[in-house]
């Protein structure tokens, strides 16, 4: 059962860090649900404080993955359609077959979401910007946290790898 856990964990892991680029998947949430897991096999001791403290790390970063693009665009001077627009830009640059489409779909987005709610050409491509800035800190600070949780996965199992694996030592 504990290798099942390991296993399980670690494909959570690697959904954490894919969920730092994507907006449909919770990167920091589910990196720590991977590490729940690599907590809960029986040769790792519990360490609450280390499960309470990265899942309250967790939870902070995925709620301000959500305040930071808007704080970007509204001190830009953006509105809810170059947010809108940022979030489509991204699905869309994630999906089209184009090179650095998960960061020109973002700013796209803003710029077309801006410019379909009035806004001038320099207004549109400012918010743009602060949009896209926003969503590159979000992005970045989520792909920084799972990157972490990942090495703290692997470095847990590592120090435990002989009563993970008492058949193969």
């Amino acid at each position: 059962m504990d290798i099942a856990l390991l296993i399980i964990g670690f494909i959570f892991m690697l959904l954490g860090i894919l969920g730092s680029f994507l907006p449909v998947l919770p990167g920091p949430p589910i990196s720590w649900i991977g590490l729940l897991l690599l907590y809960l096999t029986k040769a790792i001791p519990n360490n609450w404080w280390v499960l309470g403290i990265t899942l309250a790390i967790a939870l902070i970063v995925f709620a301000l993955d959500y305040i930071i693009p808007a704080m970007g665009t509204k001190k830009f001077g953006g509105t809810r359609a170059g947010m809108i627009g940022t979030t489509i830009g991204l699905i869309v640059g994630l999906l089209a077959p184009i090179p650095g489409g998960i960061i020109i779909g973002p700013f796209v987005g803003a710029f077309l979401g801006e410019l379909s709610a009035k806004a001038d050409n320099k207004t549109a491509l400012k918010a743009a910007f602060g949009s896209f800035l926003g969503f590159l800190t979000g992005t970045f600070m989520k792909f920084v946290v799972a990157v972490v949780y990942l090495g703290l996965f692997i470095s847990t199992a590592w120090e435990y790898r002989t009563a993970l694996f008492p058949y193969f030592n």
